[in-house]
C-alpha cells in the first residue's frame, strides 16, 4: 500500500502550486447580435472575472469590418472563420453566441486547442461531425484538466486505494457514473442547481481524504468503487454544468456529447498515469511517503475551505 501512495504525492504538489482559487473552466461570453443585413452589434457579456475585452481580441471573418462594437459584413454576411487572439490565458475558453436577424441562434465555442471556429453566414450550423468531434474532445481534456477539485477527488482514489487490482474497478466505477449524469443533465432529462452540486463535489473530496487518513478497515476502503460510483454521480452533474455553459451544436448533439466525455476521461487517465510513472520514481525514496498524512490534510482542509465557501453561495 505504502509504494502504491507514493505515486500521486508530487502530483498533488504541483496541483497546489496552482490551487488556490482554482475551480472549473473558466469561460468568457460574447453576444453578436444582427441588427441589419449583413450589420451586426457585439460585446463580452458578463463573466466570473474581469471583461473578455481587456484579455482578448476576436479576429472577424475576412470581409468583415469591425468599428468598436459595430461589425459590418457586407452581403456576404457572417461568414467565415473567427477566431480569438488571447484565448488560453486568463480564459479557458469564449462561448460566441450568434443571433441572427431571423431570432435564430447558435453558440460557438473557441478554446486553446481549438482556437478558431467557422461561421456559415446563417443559423444553419454546417460544421462536420469530424470538427465537431475534434472541438469537444480538446474542450473535455481541457475542462478535467483545469478542474482541480474533480482532479483531487481522483487523487484521493488513489491515496486511497493505491495501484493495486481494484484500482480499476474503483476508476472504472466513478466513470460510469459520471458519465451516466452528465448525459442525463446534457440532455436535459435530469436538472439540479448548480450551487448544491458544486459544495456537494467539494464534500465528496473531503470524505475521500478523511477515509483515506483512517488505518482501520471502513466501508470506504473494502468497497472503495462504491464510493467513487456514488460520488461520481455528483460528479457528472459538475462536468454536464460546464457543458452546459460551453453549449452543444444542434447537429451531431450525441457527437459532441460522447467525445467531451471521452476527453474527460483521457485527462483523467492522464493523471493517472503521470501518477504511476511518480510512483515508480518515489519508491527509491522511501522518505517520500511520510508526506503522505500532510498532503491528505492538505486535500481535506482545501476541500474544506471550498466547501464552507460554496454553502454560504447557496444560503446568499
Amino acid at each position: 500500500m505504502r509504494l502504491g501512495l507514493r505515486a500521486v504525492l508530487l502530483v498533488v504538489l504541483s496541483l497546489f502550486v496552482t490551487a488556490a482559487g482554482a475551480h472549473e473552466l473558466t469561460i468568457a461570453e460574447m453576444e453578436v447580435r444582427e441588427t441589419a443585413k449583413g450589420q451586426f452589434f457585439w460585446s463580452w457579456t458578463a463573466s466570473e472575472r474581469r471583461a473578455g475585452n481587456e484579455d482578448m481580441t476576436p479576429v472577424w471573418p475576412e470581409g468583415c469590418l469591425a468599428q468598436e462594437n459595430t461589425l459590418r459584413c457586407g452581403e456576404a454576411g457572417l461568414s467565415g472563420e473567427l477566431s480569438i487572439e488571447g484565448i488560453g490565458r486568463r480564459y479557458s475558453a469564449a462561448v460566441v453566441k450568434v443571433i441572427w436577424l431571423d431570432g435564430q441562434s447558435r453558440v460557438y465555442t473557441v478554446s486553446a486547442g481549438h482556437p478558431s471556429v467557422r461561421l456559415y453566414g446563417s443559423a444553419d450550423d454546417q460544421r462536420g461531425m469530424g470538427e465537431i468531434a475534434s472541438t469537444y474532445l480538446v474542450l473535455g481534456i481541457e475542462h478535467i484538466l483545469s478542474g482541480i477539485d474533480h482532479l483531487l477527488f481522483v487523487i484521493g482514489l488513489l491515496f486511497l486505494v493505491g495501484f493495486r487490482r481494484r484500482l480499476f474497478w474503483t476508476i472504472t466505477a466513478f466513470t460510469l457514473a459520471h458519465s451516466l449524469t452528465l448525459a442525463s443533465a446534457s440532455l436535459g432529462w435530469l436538472t439540479l442547481r448548480s450551487p448544491p452540486v458544486e459544495a456537494c463535489i467539494a464534500l465528496s473530496i473531503v470524505l475521500v481524504a478523511a477515509e483515506a487518513l483512517k488505518q482501520r478497515q471502513t466501508f470506504a476502503r473494502r468497497w472503495p468503487a462504491v464510493v467513487a460510483f456514488l460520488f461520481g454521480l455528483v460528479h457528472g452533474l459538475g462536468f454536464a454544468g460546464a457543458l452546459k455553459d460551453i453549449g452543444l451544436p444542434a447537429h451531431h448533439l450525441p457527437v459532441a456529447l460522447l467525445t467531451f466525455n471521452v476527453g474527460v476521461e483521457i485527462g483523467q487517465l492522464m493523471t493517472v498515469a503521470v501518477a504511476w510513472v511518480i510512483w515508480r520514481l518515489a519508491s527509491r525514496w522511501p522518505r517520500v511517503a511520510r508526506l503522505r498524512t500532510v498532503l491528505l490534510y492538505a486535500i481535506g482542509s482545501l476541500a474544506a475551505s471550498w466547501s464552507l465557501m460554496r454553502i454560504v453561495a447557496i444560503a446568499g
